[in-house]
């Protein structure tokens, strides 16, 4: 039997499961120490439940996605609406280097999982997901690349792209300050920045809080930046599609907002920082919750043993390609070895991941200005960008097509 959940209800149970998941976070250190999402927590804490109920009762519940697949162009259009170039430049040719390193990771990660996923006698699309879409991607671009494989006919490829992001988010975080801890001693490297007491000066400013909402006319206009992107992004998805060009809705949404946010202070309109962030923020989060309270567990359980193989390949892959490549491009010094640590967050889970593992390397040993400008630039302005080419570009070879 099947139960569909839709309308309100839908929201209403998102809202719980993220306030779950808030509060077993915060009574879990483990959580909060590998930088797990709330939404993440509370969403799969709620999909087992739902699993528990198909074993026991033989019922299906599944959630009406309408809201969910609005939420997520709403997010990427946040993205891009934050993207301005000015800020790109600050970071130079070290910026330009690991962009093209990332890349280069991204070509990587796919191979290895397309590769693994055709020796387990699966469709190599399945590969994809054990690759860059869920790993350098994250949640919300397996969801998104998840949506657009399952209606291609992959099955289940959504929650094989949240398995891989939830298990990549803790495995970013595990790896990365060792890895700089250790090329830090073999290569006997020292810190030119100072002490550690000035840490702290190398990480950017914390935002000051805000203690009152964005005035009526920034809230309204971010609206109205927000639903640009949406609709425009559909009618350059239209133009595509009628010139046998198809792209994922959050692509053109976020290219969209990209547009917009460069041109938006040449014709007077600024877009307020703090109500996009509100908007960003509530929009990934209600998107992950009713993402991931909607998984069905139970089509996985064949697969367990191949996702955590795949995943050590991948830790593997960018332990080799962070210490050997992206070292050596960095400079081999301090600063490079603190990028690595980012990287590896970055490449397996998120940029927060990338921030934390920084944190902690230059809490022991000093600060690193470097790191903490290249690394965020990468993560929030260029990597999804990259990603969704690469992924393009691998879904358009030949051993792709389903049969």
């Amino acid at each position: 039997m099947v139960h569909t959940i839709s309308g309100a209800s839908v929201v209403v149970i998102a809202v719980v499961v993220w306030f779950l998941g808030s509060f077993i976070t915060l009574r879990v250190p483990f959580l909060r120490r590998y930088s797990i999402p709330v939404a993440v927590t509370g969403g799969l804490l709620c999909s087992l439940v739902i699993m528990a109920v198909y074993y026991a009762f033989g019922i299906t519940v599944e959630f009406d996605t309408e809201l969910r697949d609005l939420l997520l162009l709403i997010f990427f259009s946040t993205i891009g609406l934050s993207a301005k170039l000015g800020l790109l430049k600050e970071g130079g040719k070290a910026l330009a280097i690991l962009v093209a390193a990332a890349a280069v990771l991204l070509i990587l990660q796919n191979s290895t999982g397309v590769l693994l996923a055709m020796a387990f006698g699966a469709h190599p699309g399945y590969g994809l997901f054990g690759g860059s879409v869920s790993l350098a991607g994250g949640h919300g671009t397996a969801i998104a690349w998840g949506q657009v494989a399952e209606e291609a006919g992959l099955v289940a490829a959504a929650e094989v792209g949240i398995a891989f992001a939830t298990f990549g988010l803790i495995a970013g975080g595990m790896i990365g300050g060792p890895l700089a801890e250790r090329l830090i001693a073999r290569n006997q490297i020292e810190n030119g920045h100072g002490s550690e007491d000035a840490a702290a000066r190398s990480k950017p400013a914390e935002p000051q809080k805000q203690n009152h909402l964005p005035p009526l006319s920034a809230s309204l206009g971010t609206l109205l930046a927000l639903a640009l992107c949406v609709e425009a992004g559909d009618l350059v998805n239209q133009f595509l599609f009628s010139r046998g060009v198809t792209l994922p809705g959050f692509l053109t949404a976020m290219m969209v907002g990209i547009v917009i946010a460069n041109l938006s202070e040449p014709l007077g309109f600024r877009l307020d920082p703090v109500a996009r962030e509100q908007a960003a923020e509530i929009s990934l989060q209600l998107f992950l919750a009713i993402s991931l309270m909607s998984m069905q567990l139970w089509v996985l359980t064949d697969a367990v043993g191949e996702i955590l193989l795949v995943l050590f390949a991948q830790m593997t892959l960018i332990a080799l390609f962070g210490s050997w490549i992206v070292f050596r491009l960095m400079g081999r010094d301090y600063d490079a070895a603190v990028i690595v640590s980012g990287f590896a967050g970055l490449g397996m889970g998120a940029t927060p991941v990338g921030i934390a593992n920084m944190n902690a390397v230059t809490a022991k040993y000093g600060p690193s200005p470097k790191a903490f400008l290249v690394i965020p630039l990468v993560g929030a302005f260029f990597l999804d960008i990259v990603n969704a080419l690469v992924i393009k570009t691998f879904l358009g070879m030949p051993f792709m097509q389903l049969p």
